[in-house]
């Protein structure tokens, strides 16, 4: 960003509190970009007692991942990810856990991830190509390959629920 989007003055680096932040340099403009991570949800689909993994349209082949998506002004994270799943899926959310949140610094992101149990009949937006079900054996197998943050979420939920499973 090297413009001010309230007043389209030049923007320049300046320091606050340790940081470089881009500041715009009107007077009496006090816009700073503080280069906050947007928020965005992803959701691991459990369709019976299988999970569904998708591929984005823009993807490479045999590039898969779970879902995702940005929040919407006015939505809870829970409400953004069920949206997500009927848009990009066409499945009911029946039921949500959440798994954790994750950084994704390559592209100033915060991931809240979610588990999603879900119903209904499969309908693929234009942004997914296609999906893959698979068993939970399959799951903890699957090479996401460079999606590393993928593998994270889903070993995260396996050990939140091998922990729910183990408590008496």
């Amino acid at each position: 960003m090297k413009f001010c989007p309230n007043c389209a003055s030049q923007l320049i680096k300046q320091e606050i509190d340790g940081a470089y932040k881009n500041v715009c340099v009107s007077d009496g403009c006090d816009f700073v970009n503080w280069n906050n991570p947007v928020p965005v949800v992803a959701g691991l689909v459990q369709l019976g007692n299988n999970y569904v993994l998708a591929r984005n349209s823009e993807w490479p082949k045999e590039v898969f991942s779970v879902i995702t998506g940005f929040m919407e002004k006015n939505e809870t994270p829970e409400e953004s990810i069920s949206r997500e799943l009927k848009e990009e899926l066409g499945y009911a959310c029946m039921s949500l856990k959440f798994i954790g949140h994750f950084k994704f610094p390559k592209n100033n992101q915060l991931i809240i991830a979610y588990h999603l149990e879900a119903k209904g009949a499969l309908s693929l937006s234009t942004e997914i190509a296609e999906i893959k079900v698979v068993s939970r054996e399959a799951l903890f197998q699957y090479d996401f390959g460079k999606f590393q943050l993928t593998s994270e979420i889903i070993s995260s939920w396996a050990r939140s629920e091998n922990a729910h499973n183990n408590t008496p």
